[in-house]
């Protein structure tokens, strides 16, 4: 008796839901807060504490969060990458599906910003048979499992919710349409471009050993902005603020950027000052990117305060600062200088993955991974990696790393199913 009170229960649950779907689908707030309040409405539905709607996106393939309720530490522009047997395995599932320790991986990569095991059930969203998203579910109320009758209940409820993500992605597309075919905005940008490339240059040529080094850092800030998920145009703006980052050095002395030993206080300061006469230098010029002057300003912060001019914490910072210091500092160690040789690749994110969280976005640096992960299967469109930087690590190796990294945010606390 008590069974069938539980789902006629839970069928007043879904049903009350599907009405209220209706309503939110239709609403005119903004696509965020609609997608909060379908998945309280879903966490209704199936009592469960924890949920979040994920958009997928396809260039490159991963995961994006549009919202998430109830998980007690949920990433800034949480984002798990997928590779093509992931996306294959979720195109072709039928229905909501129940994770275990060990099903998850055929599913989801470990390689973003968020560890999949927080996610207990998966429910793939999809239209016409295509992939548009995926609803991920968390611990249940009771610490209960996900049983036959709650994985019918998310399945009724889950072309709806397919649908208000599609639409939202198609309005996207549309509004990026509209942007495409303003071509007098889009010669202006190239324009802009040229013109940093020829800056960057003409700051990097003051001495051999940081030939090329802004353009890598424009390239790698980009890489990895792309792998968290960031706007095209906010990826423009990254890479423009990288272009630029160390514009602040053509006031600094020659020979103190090949000196072979470590520098004394006074000619520390100097080089460091670098980052307030940037700021100085572009202040006052109205880029189409306002991060710009930031970026210069603060690229030598810390998350633990001990970076300069201003000795900021990683919440004090905007995510292109921490983005850039990250690409900043691997162009650094990957490339040879007067006082010391370069790591390798796999030296360098060694050391990164050591020292994050407490000097680095921890977010950012899994970005990192994700995109020289690529770089070793060969799966990148584009090359992440300088032409010069020889990729010496195995992607098991990455992933190892990145599990790694996951382990610290996480204080070696795991999830079972």
């Amino acid at each position: 008796m008590g069974d069938k009170r539980n789902n006629f229960q839970r069928l007043l649950h879904t049903f009350q839901a599907l009405t209220e779907l209706g309503h939110e689908m239709t609403a005119e707030s903004e696509f965020p807060e609609r997608a909060s309040s379908i998945l309280t409405l879903l966490s209704t539905a199936v009592h469960t504490r924890e949920a979040a709607l994920f958009i997928f996106r396809d260039k490159p393939s991963m995961l994006a969060c549009a919202a998430s309720v109830g998980f007690s530490a949920f990433p800034e522009r949480a984002a798990i990458p997928l590779l093509p047997r992931h996306v294959h395995a979720l195109s072709t599932v039928r229905g909501p599906l129940a994770l275990t320790s060990k099903s998850w991986e055929s599913y989801l990569s470990p390689n973003g910003n968020l560890a999949p095991e927080l996610l207990k059930c998966i429910a793939p969203l999809k239209v016409a048979g295509k992939l548009v998203g995926l609803l991920g579910l968390g611990q249940r109320e009771q610490a209960g499992s996900y049983e036959a009758d709650d994985l019918e209940a998310i399945g009724l409820l889950c072309p709806y919710i397919s649908l208000a993500v599609h639409n939202h992605v198609l309005s996207e597309s549309l509004t990026q349409r509209v942007s495409d075919h303003l071509r007098l905005l889009a010669s202006v940008h190239n324009f802009y471009d040229n013109a940093l490339e020829t800056f960057a240059a003409a700051i990097d040529i003051k001495h051999i050993s940081t030939r090329g080094h802004s353009l890598r850092v424009a390239r790698y800030a980009a890489g990895i902005a792309e792998a968290m998920g960031m706007e095209p145009t906010e990826v423009a703006g990254v890479r423009a603020a990288g272009l630029l980052h160390d514009i602040g050095k053509v006031a600094v002395d020659k020979r103190l950027l090949g000196k072979p030993a470590a520098l004394d206080a006074s000619e520390f300061r100097e080089v460091a000052d670098h980052t307030v006469v940037g700021h100085q230098i572009v202040a006052g010029v109205e880029f189409p990117w306002p991060q710009v002057s930031e970026v210069v300003r603060s690229h030598h912060e810390r998350a633990d305060r001990t970076g300069y001019p201003d000795r900021l914490a990683l919440e004090e910072l905007s995510l292109p600062v921490r983005i850039m210091a990250v690409a900043d500092t691997f162009d650094a160690m990957t490339s040879e200088r007067p006082y010391r040789h370069s790591l390798t690749v796999g030296e360098a994110l060694s050391e990164m993955v050591r020292i994050a969280p407490y000097k680095f976005d921890p977010g950012a640096v899994q970005a990192l991974l994700v995109q020289v992960r690529r770089d070793a299967v060969g799966s990148n469109r584009a090359r992440f990696l300088d032409d010069r930087t020889f990729c010496n690590i195995a992607p098991a190796d990455v992933d190892a790393l990145a599990s790694s990294l996951n382990h610290k945010l996480t204080n070696g606390r795991t999830y079972s199913a």
